[in-house]
């Protein structure tokens, strides 16, 4: 075979390879290979195409987007979407504008939304989808946070924008699945789950919002030959835009440079930037390629690489079974700091990257933050998969999902599944045990002084060895039975809480409480159907809650602990409380409640409800540093939001009690 023949046929294989990612990641949420690596392959299969003239009909070089899944009716776009050229090069951004002005905005990572209003009416949203074809998403869109129903405008309007769910958002949510390997991967991940359900319900739980960055269609409206006088005609009409700075060839460098410097602690997500020539006629007169319009390009971050040497895999297993893959390596400065992790996700990257001990790898942070291996430059491929769990020793096998293998371990008596929800049964959220970190309940499983929940409150039977243990001494010890006699008194939520039930997080637990009125028999007792009709809780909640009741041995377990602890009655106001269908949002240290979960409680049971995100519906932010230019603060002024101290707060909404009174 000669020269060109082989680059041909890694040209099939290229092309066959990142049309199946970019199926996995448009199409299904999932990820089967990092951003840097398809860029990377991308790169290589443009530059073969090239040089060879060979050009594949499903290239990815001149194919846009792929085809929405079958579940959402769909429709045509008004004007067809393309994807941007792009460049790392600040220098190539410069030299792209010549003489022009532009505008220079964030590009947002999340799922692109084109709306279309019709006599000051919203009346369609759909999804970018192949760029031609995209899913119909109105109902949902009617749910985003900060979307306008109705504008001023009465004519057509059709724009694009980007859905997003900020990290804040994010990492909440996340907190609420008590699954680990069913927790969400990213937020753009999440989004694009959250905006293509079914049901809008879904999607109005999960603060979805809306970035306009293009008009499409106005017909009548004299912008001046300005995409900047367009973007002001969306804020006027009530959207938010996404944030941008108007540039020339003198100025884009220190922009680029300022917007690099924000990324680290901006709270929505964000994979580079886009530079958008602001003369409108000039623009389109460039007219666009196969693929990517002349008049704007996307700038993705230059990500700081440094090669190290891969000394070790470690294979973390999770309380779900999940044995995941974490690469240790050689320390190496990224982004300003010192780094030596990073998670391999799966089995399926783990073989993709080929990686064995000793291998030269390069490290680098994706988006500027997470710890990811670029590529391997030995390529040994001589890791090999444990058969055996490295906690209990019982048999590992893995298993395949949607093209995705991953390593479980099939003990369901594994220690480590043990001590991850003893960890969990002791958290704040739960019984809230101080002295009881996961390290010290490894030692006691394995000394076996604690076989089940109700063996921590009899702790004291070894305190003779326990004070001879490194770390512990008389006072530790005490200060450890304190804290457990302390947290007999609890409340029937935190304690369902407590005993991990698949799916079930403290909010969860808190709406089954208050639904049966704290009568724990009787929700012992209840069938999926009448808990799937909890507001809330929804059919696999409800079957985790069901199911984990009907196992004997978890109804004896509970027998066991119910006899150790002493359950409060939870008093709540509900639907008729002082703070009844009110919203807040908590930020910063607080003074006079011990945790913003504590200052949470207090509210919820006076029928307030705590959210993570300001938005317009919010009654005011509390927060002890109000001059702060924090990103909830900022957000708060330009809504309008009261920003209130924690004595404030108290005094307008609490009549000055608090839990410290």
């Amino acid at each position: 075979m000669n020269k060109t023949d082989g680059r041909i046929e890694r040209i099939k294989e290229l092309t066959e390879l990142l049309n199946r990612a970019s199926r996995a990641y448009y199409a299904q949420d999932r990820e089967i290979m990092s951003n840097f690596e398809y860029d990377r392959l991308y790169d290589e299969l443009e530059k073969l195409e090239q040089e060879t003239g060979t050009v594949l009909s499903d290239s990815p070089t001149v194919t846009v987007g792929y085809e929405a899944v079958e579940e959402l009716p769909k429709a045509r776009h008004e004007r067809a979407m393309l994807s941007l050229g792009k460049t790392k090069s600040r220098e190539e951004l410069r030299e792209w504008m010549q003489e022009q002005t532009a505008l220079l905005s964030w590009k947002l990572d999340g799922l692109t939304i084109v709306l279309t209003y019709s006599d000051g009416k919203l009346t369609k949203a759909v999804t970018r989808g192949n760029g031609e074809v995209g899913e119909v998403v109105t109902n949902n869109a009617r749910t985003f946070r900060n979307i306008p129903l109705s504008v001023p405008y009465k004519g057509e309007l059709i724009l694009r924008g980007e859905a997003v769910i900020s990290y804040s958002d994010f990492e909440e949510i996340n907190a609420g699945i008590r699954e680990e390997g069913a927790r969400y991967k990213n937020p753009r991940n999440l989004c694009s789950g959250s905006v293509r359900q079914l049901n809008n319900e879904v999607t109005a739980k999960r603060n979805v919002k809306f970035y306009a960055y293009s008009l499409v269609k106005a017909e009548g409206v004299d912008f001046r030959n300005s995409r900047e006088e367009q973007f002001l005609f969306m804020q006027e009409q009530g959207f938010e835009t996404v944030e941008y700075r108007k540039v020339d060839s003198d100025t884009i460098i220190e922009a680029v440079d300022a917007f690099e410097r924000k990324v680290e602690n901006y709270d929505i997500p964000s994979d580079g930037l886009v530079l958008l020539l602001d003369d409108i006629a000039y623009g389109q007169s460039l007219g666009t390629t196969a693929k990517f319009p002349r008049d704007s390009i996307a700038f993705k971050w230059e990500d700081e690489v440094q090669e190290t040497v891969l000394q070790e895999i470690e294979w973390s297993p999770s309380r779900t079974g999940l044995i995941n893959p974490v690469a240790v390596f050689e320390p190496v400065e990224l982004e300003g700091t010192t780094v030596s992790r990073a998670s391999v996700h799966n089995i399926s990257i783990l073989r993709g990257l080929k990686l064995g001990i000793g291998d030269r790898i390069t490290v680098y942070k994706a988006n500027m933050i997470i710890p990811q291996i670029a590529e391997n430059l030995t390529g040994s491929d001589s890791v090999e998969i444990p058969e055996k769990c490295p906690v209990c020793g019982g048999m590992t096998e893995v298993r395949q999902v949607n093209e995705v293998q991953s390593l479980y371990c099939t003990n369901p008596a594994c220690e480590a599944k043990k001590i991850k929800a003893f960890t969990l049964f002791v958290s704040r959220d739960a019984m809230n045990m101080d002295g009881l970190s996961e390290a010290t309940l490894e030692k006691f499983i394995g000394k076996g002084y604690i076989h089940q929940y109700a063996d921590i409150f009899h702790l004291d039977r070894f305190k003779d060895e326990i004070v001879e243990m490194e770390g512990f001494g008389e006072k530790s010890y005490q200060n450890l039975i304190s804290s457990i006699e302390t947290a007999r008194n609890t409340t029937l939520s935190r304690l369902i809480y407590s005993l991990g039930i698949a799916n079930i997080g403290l909010a969860n637990a808190k709406m089954i409480c208050r639904n049966y009125k704290n009568n724990l028999q009787t929700m012992m007792e209840a069938e999926v159907e009448d808990l799937s009709a909890i507001d809330g809780v929804g059919e696999v909640i409800a079957t985790s809650f069901r199911a984990y009741f009907q196992d004997a041995g978890n109804k004896e377990r509970l027998q066991n602990l119910l006899a150790e602890v002493r359950i409060e009655q939870e008093e709540t106001e509900e639907e008729n409380g002082a703070l009844a269908g009110m919203a807040f949002v908590v930020t910063g240290s607080l003074n006079h409640y011990a945790s913003r979960n504590e200052l949470k409680e207090v509210i919820e049971k006076k029928g307030g409800k705590v959210t993570g995100s300001v938005t317009s519906r919010t009654v005011c932010l509390i927060n002890n540093d109000i001059a702060s230019a924090s990103s909830k603060n900022k957000k708060a002024k330009d809504l309008q939001v009261p920003i209130l101290t924690e004595e404030q707060f108290m005094e307008q909404y609490l009549g000055g009690e608090s839990n410290a009174d």
